[in-house]
């Protein structure tokens, strides 16, 4: 059974975390504005996961300027929607007129290819299988380190008390699980059923699954909640680092998951809106320079090798697999794992 933390006092506390202004980040509604005649007044509609709205709030005034002196200052606006990965991807889906999705799995995508939303191929359209930038989970423990967490193993403990994303709907909290579970794995040398029983530790030590990254960022940052977060490695910088100074610590594990940030241009909607060459320049702009840089300066792990190098300080070597290498495809990890009825159901306690 998952229970979700929906108090008031989290609500506003996730509200004063994540505030952008108007312009920053709109409502939005799938009525973003069609391009006029003149090929201004382009307004493109970015559906992303939760915690990419720090990275996108910055892109967004980078590419808008870019685009502007390539096209003579042809006037763009870039509406955001933020929210767990696959809510996201569902809500894309079911209407939300998207016209491009950055999101945090690439099963989120596939589900829109799926629904003939997106076309066959669209990884093969953009460098690096349409993947920007990528990232790690991490645990995000008190300053000091009072519970002496180290590795994955230590999430198991008694006393221990973890705030994860909901693994049943949100990428943050997938990429936590298989983390847990890849650790599993190979300290078990491939025991399934050793496996099991160390992620259903984990799991006892997550009372609560929170809606959301930055939800879960929230409960353990603001209101005090919880020994360690598992979360994504920019966040947990963007926490530490940012937010509150001095107050946390990042703690790598020995062995974790590598998390893929994937994107693509929704084909159905800026075919009928007629943006689809301004959708393809806003994604193509996510592997310039500048855009790496910034990935960079917010914790993204960038894709240009040089800019990589640059900020290696902020990146510690460590070792990781994918999901695809450790567990097949997503296809096969969604029904496995995360489908009702799946290991997240079976391996979680009873309420």
């Amino acid at each position: 059974m998952i229970i979700r933390n929906l108090t008031l006092a989290a609500l506003a506390a996730s509200v004063a975390l994540t505030a952008c202004t108007p312009k920053e980040e709109k409502a939005a509604d799938g009525n973003a504005a069609a391009p006029s005649a003149d090929g201004k007044g382009i307004t493109l509609l970015n559906v992303s996961y939760d915690v990419a709205r720090d990275f996108y709030k910055e892109y967004n005034p980078l590419f808008i300027k870019e685009y502007q002196a390539k096209h003579n200052g042809a006037e763009i606006n870039v509406q955001q929607s933020h929210g767990g990965s696959s809510k996201q991807a569902l809500s894309v889906a079911n209407g939300l007129a998207a016209d491009v999705v950055t999101m945090n799995q690439t099963s989120d995508i596939e589900l829109l290819e799926q629904k003939g939303l997106v076309k066959n191929g669209w990884a093969k359209r953009l460098p690096d299988n349409a993947v920007p930038f990528t990232s790690t989970t991490v645990f995000l423990v008190r300053k000091g380190n009072p519970k002496q967490i180290k590795d994955w193993n230590d999430l198991t403990k008694d006393g221990v008390q973890i705030v994860l994303a909901n693994p049943k709907t949100t990428g943050n909290g997938r990429y936590a699980f298989l983390g847990a579970y890849g650790y599993g794995l190979k300290v078990n040398n491939g025991d399934e059923a050793k496996t099991n029983e160390f992620v259903a530790a984990f799991l006892k030590n997550a009372p609560v699954f929170e809606n959301g990254g930055r939800a879960a960022t929230t409960t353990f940052s603001q209101r005090n909640i919880g020994d360690v977060l598992v979360t994504f490695e920019n966040e947990a910088n963007h926490v530490s680092k940012k937010l509150t100074q001095n107050q946390f610590e990042i703690v790598y594990p020995s062995y974790t998951i590598l998390s893929e940030s994937p994107v693509a241009v929704v084909d159905s909607v800026v075919e009928k809106k007629g943006t689809q060459e301004a959708a393809k320049e806003y994604l193509e702009y996510l592997w310039s320079e500048p855009a790496q840089e910034l990935a960079a300066k917010l914790y993204l792990r960038p894709r240009n090798a040089d800019v990589l190098a640059k900020h290696q300080a902020d990146f510690p070597a460590i070792e990781t697999f994918t999901p695809n290498e450790k567990f097949g495809a997503w296809e096969d990890i969604m029904k496995k794992y995360f489908a009702d009825g799946g290991l997240v159901d079976q391996l979680s306690p009873k309420k």
